[in-house]
């Protein structure tokens, strides 16, 4: 009796261990945003404006979720981390990726879930760092494989998915990465966005972004650009290839995907309707930008895509 006692006791231990930390106070699942330093110019690549509007928006309006943004690259105090049901990463070249693979690693080893923003996919082909985000997230962007080019998606119809819930058709251009490097046969993978690139986005040259014959011999193929993903062993992961651009976060489709994600990937209920948020200002939109703000500026200009984009 006192083995088995002895032995059921290991096996909570053991299972306490794995078991991920996924709320924080209140039963709110918890979501850490954390963001390298933008690169590009202002209003793009900027992942700390972009993270701290959404931890904005989530605490405001996504009750079941207690979100905190780290900028300035991944958190020098571990305790930051402590509790998080959901990573969301923010960086150019994979570098938070690639530079963290140790932490990471345990963190989807305890069922975490982890989302990735843009060129935080761009991980080095046969990497830790590939594996890692292809056992976390189900793909990446590997180069002389998958493509960058800037065009306009027209995503017509969603998938039958939680991250899709109150998801209206709609139409944006941004750096869309496709033909993505995915977990063989796309197991455990849904895709979220999907459309058809235009040729002129598939004809690039051979190269690290701009092409290869593969991508050339798919012309008129509709391609994925952000995906979920369920992981065998548990946990969830979500892969997202836009965001070059920050004004699109104030597109009120994209942005309530995205918040959807974000609820979604932490392992919380996402509405039936989807996590709502009202229209970010312009101003907004403009805050917490690493670049200063150019001298060519015309916030008149986002206003009015602003207008155009949310006319109901």
């Amino acid at each position: 009796m006192k083995q088995t006692l002895m032995a059921f006791l290991g096996i909570v231990v053991v299972w306490a261990l794995a078991a991920p930390a996924t709320e924080s106070g209140e039963g709110k699942r918890k979501i850490v945003f954390v963001a390298a330093a933008g690169s590009h110019g202002f209003g793009h690549h900027a992942y700390k404006a972009m993270f701290l509007l959404y931890a904005k928006l989530l605490n405001e309006n996504a009750p079941n979720v207690e979100a905190v943004a780290v900028t300035g690259g991944w958190p020098k105090d571990a305790a930051a981390l402590d509790g998080a049901a959901a990573i969301v990463l923010g960086s150019d070249g994979g570098g938070l990726v690639h530079q963290n693979l140790a932490a990471l690693e345990k963190l989807v080893r305890r069922g975490v879930g982890l989302a990735c923003i843009h060129y935080t996919l761009d991980v080095p082909k046969g990497s830790k760092a590939a594996q890692l985000l292809l056992d976390a997230i189900g793909g990446y962007y590997e180069q002389h494989w998958s493509v960058n080019p800037t065009w306009e998606a027209d995503f017509k119809e969603f998938p039958k998915h939680p991250i899709a819930n109150g998801v209206k058709p709609f139409k944006i251009g941004d750096e869309w990465y496709f033909h993505m490097r995915f977990v063989e046969d796309m197991k455990g993978v849904t895709p979220i966005l999907t459309a058809v690139p235009p040729d002129s986005a598939k004809k690039g040259g051979d190269g690290a972004h701009s092409g290869n014959p593969t991508v050339r011999s798919r012309l008129g193929l509709p391609e994925h650009v952000a995906w979920a993903y369920e992981r065998p062993g548990g946990g969830r992961g979500f892969g997202f290839t836009g965001g070059h651009t920050h004004w699109n976060w104030g597109h009120d489709q994209m942005r309530k995907l995205l918040l959807n994600a974000f609820v979604w990937v932490a392992g919380a209920e996402v509405p039936a309707d989807g996590v709502p948020s009202p229209t970010p200002t312009v101003d907004e939109l403009a805050a917490n930008q690493e670049s200063p703000t150019p001298n060519d500026w015309k916030p008149e200009s986002l206003q009015k895509m602003l207008e155009r984009w949310n006319q109901r």
